[in-house]
């Protein structure tokens, strides 16, 4: 959490910025993740970070024990997966009610909610995105096109056929679907959807969450990273070091995983339920901003 001189500093550094150009003025922005930070302060269960490390070398495969089985990973904090929409530093400090800042997503966000796609902020696209995430718990509600709002529109669209496109083959045995360009996993079976969609954290720029056909080779339900000593819960390892898992933090995040497919607990338990070793996995698309 910020300190107090470190807070007066940014409120200082704010009072610099000139606020009265008009948002049709300015350049389309590009937003450096570290410019980027969660808008409300969290607490103890999600500190200000923006990663959570995965394993990326290929487990020792074992057959856990019974007992091990019988354990169910521990559930995480209240308040873990809230929808913290990443804000930009200056008004998360300053807590602005509507942003003028043309967010990351903004283009897509107008055009979720059929507002003028022109990429620019402006008041009534402020009003209509507030809306949005207040209706959908999302903090801070400033009408920020960011990448959690973008997410949870994601997830909306796709609930009713996230195969609509038909970019995951079908088969007549499961298959767990990875979209990488929505973010969005989920299971079928032929036509029909076993299990989800769920939003997902996939790998980053340089550790991408590799596409193509995979094969679910072993699971391991209190799985810890040896690499990291970081829990992996409901672990299902498809290729390589790759796996879906749960993580103890927040999915939505502007930077991904190490390659992992990360879900929450709920979540990662109810995949575990339905995938078995030997199971498909198919990945395509392309992670937004890497």
């Amino acid at each position: 959490m910020f300190s107090t001189r470190t807070v007066a500093l940014l409120l200082a550094a704010v009072a610099l910025v000139p606020l009265g150009t008009p948002a049709r003025a300015a350049p389309p922005p590009s937003w450096p993740e570290s410019q980027l930070v969660p808008g409300v302060p969290p607490g103890p269960h999600q500190p200000w970070q923006i990663d959570t490390p995965d394993q990326v070398l290929a487990p020792k495969v074992y057959e856990p024990t019974a007992a091990e089985d019988a354990v169910e990973p521990r559930d995480a904090v209240q308040g873990t997966y809230a929808l913290v929409e990443y804000v930009p530093l200056d008004e998360a400090v300053t807590r602005v009610v509507c942003s003028r800042r043309t967010g990351p997503y903004q283009r897509g966000v107008e055009r979720w909610l059929k507002l003028k796609v022109d990429g620019k902020q402006s008041t009534a696209d402020c009003t209509a995105i507030r809306a949005f995430q207040q209706r959908q718990k999302i903090k801070p509600a400033i009408g920020f096109a960011g990448p959690v709002t973008w997410a949870r529109m994601q997830l909306i669209s796709a609930k009713k056929d996230p195969n609509a496109r038909e970019k995951c083959p079908v088969r007549t045995r499961r298959v767990a679907c990875v979209d990488l360009d929505r973010q969005l996993t989920w299971v079928q079976k032929g036509t029909k959807v076993v299990f989800g969609p769920v939003s997902m954290r996939s790998g980053r720029a340089v550790h991408p969450t590799r596409k193509g056909w995979h094969t679910v080779y072993w699971r391991h339900k209190n799985h810890v990273s040896t690499l990291y000593n970081t829990p992996m819960p409901y672990a299902q390892f498809f290729d390589g070091g790759q796996a879906f898992h749960a993580v103890y933090g927040s999915i939505h995040t502007t930077i991904g995983s190490m390659g992992c497919v990360n879900l929450t607990i709920g979540d990662a338990r109810g995949l575990w339920g339905v995938l078995r070793k030997g199971d498909l996995v198919y990945v395509w698309g392309h992670r937004p901003g890497t």
